[in-house]
């Protein structure tokens, strides 16, 4: 598996929505998630919050015999007849399951985030994000209907993210680390696409939630956003020369007469 660290692909402003959506994410889970807590805490509050596929298909919450397969066994977790279910897709994009979870979902946000914004534009990139994560979902829940496994994770969007930047730039190259010794630049086709085959090979392997993972989310959410970036008329660009931002400081500068 290649973990990428970082791209050599220097946005032409800065990413203020992705820092943005990052500061959000690592605040929701620290300020209110109840990690590290109480397990039927935790349990309520997924169910509380979550995504369940079975609700987002019938647009109505668990009752409390649905819920009861859906909550660890050992806790007494009330049916909850005030949940809104289409608040319940969002707010699960922002909330995740444990510090690997969070922490891998922003290092990808980080380093794809800031150049799919520079193209789309602040305000339509967070359009984006949210449409994405709330495709990935709703096509999850659509291939899995009855199940009432609680869906978290900014995974969903984050995929949309990669989709967009493989569309915009295929050729940019990207820094990796393949464990356990291994730095290595490559280009996005390679990075994106090996990762989009090894959810696609997962999911058909390890079925809808391997390892506690929907796969198919994150498959439904790149297939989604490559499509939105074509239908927005992105098409593949040559990635700008690095230190571009430091070089247009130093321009300006030099405009403006101020060192």
């Amino acid at each position: 598996m290649a973990i990428p660290l970082g791209d050599l692909n220097p946005p032409r402003r800065r990413g203020w929505i992705t820092l943005l959506l990052i500061v959000v994410n690592i605040g929701v889970f620290l300020l209110w998630q109840p990690w590290g807590g109480d397990a039927c805490e935790q349990s309520a509050f997924y169910a509380r919050w979550g995504a369940i596929p079975d609700e987002v298909v019938e647009l109505q919450p668990l009752d409390q015999a649905e819920l009861d397969t859906t909550v660890d066994p050992r806790c007494a977790v009330a049916a909850m007849s005030d949940k809104s279910v289409a608040l319940s897709v969002v707010v699960a994009m922002f909330l995740h399951g444990g510090w690997a979870h969070l922490l891998g979902n922003m290092l990808y946000l980080w380093v794809f985030g800031d150049n799919v914004e520079d193209r789309l534009g602040r305000g339509q990139f967070l359009v984006f994000y949210l449409v994405c994560g709330t495709l990935a979902t709703v096509l999850f829940a659509g291939m899995n209907p009855s199940s009432t496994t609680t869906l978290v994770g900014a995974s969903g969007a984050i995929a949309g993210v990669l989709g967009a930047y493989l569309v915009m730039y295929p050729t940019a190259l990207v820094r990796v680390f393949i464990p356990p010794f291994f730095f290595l630049p490559l280009p996005a086709v390679l990075v994106l696409g090996g990762w989009f085959v090894l959810q696609v090979w997962t999911d058909r392997i390890a079925g809808q939630t391997g390892a506690g993972i929907a796969y198919f989310a994150h498959v439904a959410g790149f297939v989604a956003g490559m499509l939105i970036a074509l239908l927005l008329g992105q098409r593949p660009q040559r990635p700008l020369p690095y230190g571009y931002q430091r070089r247009t400081r130093r321009r300006a500068q030099r405009r403006s007469g101020t060192w």
